[in-house]
């Protein structure tokens, strides 16, 4: 093993954090308005849930190649082009609203959707920083910084548009807002040093008898590892469900019940608190209680927030449902994290964590997309069943098929 090393993992961990909640705060805007800011432009009721689609599906289609690319250049350069992603989304997003011109506002949300993508990839960098005894809460402290992204969002998303008719005009000004969140975030991302992937390479163990390292494994025997599947059906299923029902939330409190448009963000700030709020206990008890536990308890805590969408109207209750569904899929979310970053060394993590994005994005795109139509067509009811189905099923089948794996030990370090 390589020998105990004072790190700045505290200092890391704060940056990545910070860095994180500028990327909440844009991905809550995104979610709650790029549904609208679509129909907008386009002028196509049907083609509602393309505007979410687009975002989530570009961010899936980054997250496998920025991924290897973490692997090979390490973690920070490829956050940064995230970010870098970000701004230029942002603005061309802001421009085509305002000139009411689809040729800015798509690659605008391709842009928002890669920045996204390749952000949530730094919690790779956050299982390098700690050993797998205590991952889940080294991955949730990262994770925590994204709840100060729930509170910046309503505190200046929603002054923005409160009082407003939602035109091009109005919904210009909190996408440059956006784009000045993600600088921030570029900002604090270029501070982060050394490398987590260095960081994870000193505290993992040495090669034995000083030999080479281990090639990086292909991603098919990756998926042959013990608990590697559990975590990324159980990934895949709460991303997805929780993206498409988040995003479609919009258009269900503003034009299937009738809300003024503002009361979204309070509804999505819910959300986001349900989803990173109590981060911190969650990665404890992951670590306490096992993997698998905590990816079916997850799954089971969606499906009852998503079916009570057949039968609550009302501001209040909706975003009790919305905190629901977030906590729910921060227990899953954490766990399949933790668990993946457990199967697999620093030079392969980003490789297989990219791969399960690519997984959840294009599904949730899909859903997304789908949810869309089955929501002009048949109402609700057919996005709160389909929903609560497609995060149930899969809790069952891990509950009896899914097998906890315990993590390797690792080498020890000094950590500040």
């Amino acid at each position: 093993m390589n020998e105990p090393v004072k790190l700045p993992i505290g200092r890391n961990t704060a940056l990545l954090s910070a860095a994180l909640a500028a990327n909440s705060a844009t991905l809550q805007l995104a979610a709650a308005v790029a549904t609208i800011t679509f129909a907008l432009v386009v002028d196509v009721e049907g083609l509602l849930g393309l505007g979410p689609a687009l975002v989530l599906g570009t961010g899936a289609l980054a997250a496998l190649p920025a991924g290897r690319a973490m692997d090979r250049f390490g973690r920070v350069p490829v956050l940064a082009l995230g970010f870098g992603f970000g701004i230029a989304g942002g603005l061309l997003t802001a421009l085509g609203s305002a000139a009411e011109s689809p040729a800015a506002v798509v690659p605008g949300l391709l842009g928002v959707g890669v920045a996204g993508g390749m952000a949530l990839l730094a919690r790779t960098a956050a299982g390098d920083m700690y050993p797998p005894a205590r991952r889940a809460r080294g991955i949730a402290l990262v994770l925590f910084g994204a709840v100060f992204g729930a509170i910046l969002g309503p505190a200046v998303f929603s002054p923005l548009l409160s009082g407003r008719d939602l035109d091009g005009d109005a919904l210009a000004v909190p996408w440059i807002a956006a784009a000045g969140f993600m600088a921030v975030g570029l900002l604090l991302v270029l501070l982060v040093r050394p490398d987590p992937k260095r960081i994870a390479e000193l505290i993992s163990p040495a090669p034995p008898t000083g030999g080479p390292r281990v090639p990086a494994a292909p991603l098919r025997e990756l998926l042959k590892r013990p608990g590697v599947i559990p975590s990324l059906l159980a990934a895949v299923s709460s991303f997805s469900v929780m993206v498409a029902v988040m995003t479609l939330t919009g258009y269900v409190v503003v034009e299937e019940h009738g809300h003024a448009g503002h009361t979204v963000f309070p509804i999505i700030g819910a959300h986001v608190l349900g989803m990173y709020g109590l981060v911190l206990v969650v990665g404890d008890l992951i670590d306490r209680i096992g993997r698998t536990p905590a990816l079916a308890g997850g799954l089971t805590l969606m499906a009852v927030s998503v079916v009570s969408l057949l039968w609550i109207t009302g501001v209040p209750a909706t975003a009790v449902a919305l905190f629901g569904l977030g906590l729910g899929w921060n227990l899953s979310f954490v766990a399949a994290t933790a668990q993946l970053a457990d199967c697999t060394a620093p030079h392969e993590r980003g490789k297989l964590l990219g791969f399960n994005d690519l997984l959840s994005g294009l599904t949730g795109a899909g859903l997304a997309l789908l949810g869309g139509y089955a929501l002009t067509a048949l109402g609700v009811t057919a996005l709160a069943l389909g929903g609560t189905a497609l995060v149930l099923l899969p809790a069952l089948w891990i509950t009896r098929f899914g097998r906890p794996r315990a993590p390797a030990e690792a080498a020890p370090s000094t950590l500040d």
